[in-house]
């Protein structure tokens, strides 16, 4: 039998907006999203939902229609929650794109959403024209997304030229939705690999966002000192991209609902995210591990003052407990674990907050969620066993954008979310995540498709054929590949050849850091697929030797 929660709530059924900005209470003049940089420079609710109010109206005067696609690429600001608030809430569907993508991979995404507009900051313009120009994406409908004024740059507007006033904006108002419309509207489209293949369009609804919201909330607050209507100011850094789910539930959605001060770094600087911390009092932090491995391990952690960070949120990819209970003693504070992917919007399993736990556990189910886990002959297996987790709950997503054979194969027949992870669960109902059925590959919290590199590999003149595959080392995945080259090319390119050319090609978690092997030939299956469990055998036995380079190296 499927496992529910122990836990149930009250979600509301409607549209983002409705759900952040009740008609019935004004929205709040407090500073929610912060430069970290200058604080000076900030938002209040009461601000962006003006702000919010000019995009929905341009974006209608420019000939959107609802569930038409805006793409932004941009580095975090403190506008890009207009940009996602604005876009979904005016019924069109918010799409962000890793500012780290190159050319090829910004022109796949563009294309894939079949986006209407686009919104890019200056520093991103070149890449972002070239991709454009592409796949014949119109420039007049390209616009230059600042936090501060910029007029035009080669040709491409001010996002702010299409807005109408504050004052003519006033007046517009967004569509309050339905249960059905919520659960079945758009808000945003975020890309990630599934279990395998290249990236895909998920599909959050506005339920999906809201439902995940307050799941994540009442977690946060459950087995506190406090009760949540008496929950002591909470303050944030919001460091995590904004393209990405994470922090988009995070830094934009919660911290609107718990008015919650966020401020925002542009992109991560483990100096300055220190330096942050400590000048802004930051109370609480969400990450990934590589954050934890450089608190635990890195010497600039001790020349600042962190004593007012209370708790670490720690998701996107696995955490050992003993890294865990490391900074939980170093920096005197609750490391709090949860699970989640892009496909449940952002999280179904949770420690309670209070809890300081030292288990390596990632808690209990979300509340109205349900859970199984299935074994490789698609059996349900009880307490202590391993087995895939499948979750169906309101927080799952819809399904995969213009991909239904993808969605298909990735919901089983009673509508659970087979997700790729192998999980034991104990008689408490506490999970522990154990490993990965999925091909993907996690690199500092963000995915990498084996299948997405050997495609490229392939366009090498070289290369024969070509398979990719997870170097596991203690705290981090690094992206391996194997190679077979084509008997006239033998000896015309080395492995750091190989290396330098993928760089070039692809954002920076997606290189080559593992390394380049060349053998003779690609294990293959008799019906052509590539053994991945051999690979994962030899990279493992290549993990030692690749320390003991990594050290000499050092030496």
């Amino acid at each position: 039998m499927p496992s529910q929660s122990p836990f149930r709530i009250d979600i509301p059924a409607t549209d983002l907006l409705s759900y952040l900005f009740p008609p019935s209470k004004p929205a709040s003049d407090k500073p929610i999203w912060v430069d970290a940089d200058d604080t000076r420079h900030s938002l209040s609710p009461r601000q962006l939902l003006q702000w919010v109010k000019r995009l929905g109206a341009g974006l209608q005067g420019l000939g959107l229609r609802k569930q038409d696609v805006v793409m932004m690429y941009s580095h975090n600001h403190i506008f890009v929650p207009v940009a996602y608030l604005g876009i979904s809430g005016s019924g069109c569907i918010f799409s962000g794109c890793n500012p780290a993508y190159g050319v090829d991979e910004t022109a796949y995404q563009i294309e894939n959403t079949t986006c209407k507009v686009i919104l890019v900051e200056p520093p991103l313009l070149p890449t972002l024209l070239k991709a454009a120009a592409k796949v014949g994406f119109p420039k007049n409908l390209i616009f230059i997304f600042s936090d501060k004024e910029t007029g035009t740059v080669e040709g491409v507007q001010d996002w702010r030229t299409f807005l109408p006033s504050a004052s003519e904006a006033e007046t517009w108002k967004w569509v309050m939705m339905t249960a059905e419309q919520s659960e079945s509207t758009v808000a945003a489209l975020n890309y990630s690999s599934g279990t395998t293949g290249l990236p895909k369009g998920v599909m959050i609804s506005h339920q999906n966002v809201i439902a995940n919201c307050e799941q994540s909330i009442f977690m946060r607050d459950l087995e506190q000192p406090y009760s949540p209507s008496s929950r002591p100011e909470e303050r944030w850094l919001g460091f995590l991209p904004l393209y990405h789910a994470y922090g988009q539930l995070w830094s934009i959605v919660a911290a609107a609902r718990t008015l919650s001060p966020c401020y925002f770094m542009h992109s991560f600087n483990y100096v300055r995210f220190l330096e942050n911390i400590q000048n802004h009092r930051v109370t609480h932090i969400q990450t990934a591990p590589p954050v934890l491995v450089m608190l635990a391990k890195r010497p600039e952690t001790k020349d600042y003052d962190l004593s007012s960070l209370q708790n670490v949120l720690c998701g996107a990819a696995p955490l050992s407990k003993e890294l865990q209970n490391e900074v939980s003693a170093k920096c005197d504070l609750k490391v709090v674990q949860t699970w989640g992917m892009t496909e449940v919007t952002c999280s179904s399993l949770h420690v309670p907050g209070g809890r300081d736990d030292r288990s390596g556990s990632v808690g209990y189910i979300d509340p109205n969620a349900t859970m199984k886990l299935i074994d490789d002959e698609g059996r349900e297996i009880g307490v202590g066993e391993r087995g895939e987790i499948h979750v169906k709950g309101p927080n799952v997503c819809m399904g995969y954008w213009r991909n239904e054979k993808a969605t298909q194969e990735t919901f089983d027949e009673e509508g659970f979310l087979r997700t790729g992870d192998i999980a034991i669960c104990d008689e408490n109902g506490w999970y522990w995540i154990v490993d990965r059925k999925k091909e993907l590959i996690k690199v500092k919290g963000f995915q990498v498709a084996p299948a997405e590199l050997e495609a490229l590999l392939l366009e090498h003149e070289h290369v024969a054929d070509a398979a990719v595959c997870a170097l596991q080392l203690e705290h981090e995945e690094l992206p391996r590949a194997y190679l077979a080259l084509k008997p006239e090319h033998i000896g015309a390119s080395s492995e750091w050849d190989i290396e330098k050319w993928m760089a070039d090609r692809v954002a920076k978690h997606k290189q080559l850091s593992g390394g380049v092997v060349f053998i003779d030939e690609v294990p293959k299956s008799p019906s052509g697929k590539i053994q991945r469990k051999v690979l994962r055998e030899w990279a493992k036995s290549d993990a030692e030797g690749w320390k003991k380079r990594k050290e000499g190296a050092k030496l």
